[in-house]
Order: C-alpha cells, then structure tokens, then sequence
C-alpha cells in the first residue's frame, strides 16, 4: 500500500467508539435484524454530497429506511449505455430492479456549490463541457440552465431558479431509463422533486399540478 496511506483520523475513531457504546448498545436487536434480514427500503433519495445537508436528519430516517446516492449538485444523468462507469445510474437502476423502491426524491437545496459555479462559468461566457471530472459531471445541468438562461433576476434568485431547475432536469432525466419508465407505468414507482434552504430550515416539494417548488 503507498505511503499516502494513512491512519484513521483519531477524531473520526472516538466518534466511532462514542457512537457504539451508546447508539448501538441501545439499539443492538435493531442492527442485528438489519443484518440478518437486508435492506428494504421505502425510497431512494438522490441528494447533494454538500457536507451541510444531513438527509436522515431532516427526514427523520432510521437505518434502513433510505436508499441514499449522493454526488455533486444532486443530479441524475441522462440514461446512457456506454460500458463507462455510471455509479449513479448503477445506484438507480439497483434501487428499482433489486430493491423495488416506491418512490424517488431527487432532493436539491440552497447555496450549492456545483450549481454557483456551473452558473457563473456559463454566465461569463463559458461554454458546456470541459476536461475536469466536475466539468463533466456538471454539463448534466446545461438543459437546465438553458431552460432559465433569460432569466431577469439578480445571481441570488438566478442560482434559486437553477437549483430548482436542476432538480427538474434530474427527473425528466430519470424518465428516460426504462426500467423507470416500466416500473412508473405499472404504478409501483413515483418521483418527486423537493429542495431545501438551510438558511430558513424550509422544505419546498414540487407540485405537478401547479408546476411549482411550494413550501411544505
């Protein structure tokens, strides 16, 4: 092993230790079963890997009860069969075929970093694509930013509008698997889109109907 390797943060082991004795001594049968008897959870939750969203925390959530994918700006990319590696689309296309989730929520939320920047490179004349892995990743986000592109707002509601249409670009991009599509026409599957704001602690779903983010 190289020599980049190496010890476990001494912090990260005493929150281990300190999560054992009282966490898991408290709830050992519940972990035990967990083990014993797999996961099965209710929903997948496609979320920002932003160090700031704590997504079992806001929802309540148990171990168990969340199929988690996180990665930057919370995006679901297009479906594609490239044989490169896909570990978001291998993450949905488990949760559906495997684990027969009910329900997808790709959950995207204020001040996001990958979102701030996609948005002012775009603005100062920058165009899709580049030779970075966050560059790459992030052009899954130019449908959406052309969508609001002409947007008359100041940068702070503009990079609202793009989170929000972000997350909106995620599902229409989920509806082009086919296993999605299949399992949303047998009604055993539904998306949703939500996006939180950190700063006011306030959840906004979309509503179809309205085809608007509307606080809960």
């Amino acid at each position: 092993m190289s020599n980049a390797v190496s010890a476990f943060p001494t912090y990260l082991l005493e929150r281990f230790r300190a999560w054992r004795a009282t966490r898991y001594e408290r709830d050992r049968s519940w972990y035990a079963q967990l083990a014993d008897r797999g996961q099965n959870p209710r929903a997948m939750i496609i979320a920002c890997c932003d160090s700031r969203i704590d997504v079992q925390a806001l929802l309540g959530a148990e171990p168990g009860e969340l199929f988690m994918v996180r990665n930057v700006a919370n995006l679901a990319p297009p479906f594609a069969e490239d044989h490169q590696h896909h570990g978001t689309s291998a993450a949905i296309e488990y949760a559906v075929t495997a684990l027969n989730v009910a329900h997808i929520v790709v959950l995207g939320h204020a001040h996001c970093g990958g979102v701030a920047a996609y948005h002012d490179k775009r603005q100062n004349g920058g165009e899709a694509g580049g030779s970075t892995f966050v560059d790459r990743w992030m052009d899954i986000l130019a449908p959406a930013y052309e969508r609001m592109a002409d947007l008359d707002a100041n940068r702070a509601d503009r990079l609202c509008k793009l989170e929000q249409e972000g997350v909106l670009a995620s599902l229409r991009n989920l509806e082009g698997f086919p296993f999605v599509k299949s399992a949303l026409e047998a009604g055993r599957l539904t998306l949703h889109g939500g996006w939180f704001d950190i700063s006011t602690g306030t959840l906004h779903v979309f509503n179809p109907e309205t085809q608007a983010f509307e606080q809960t």
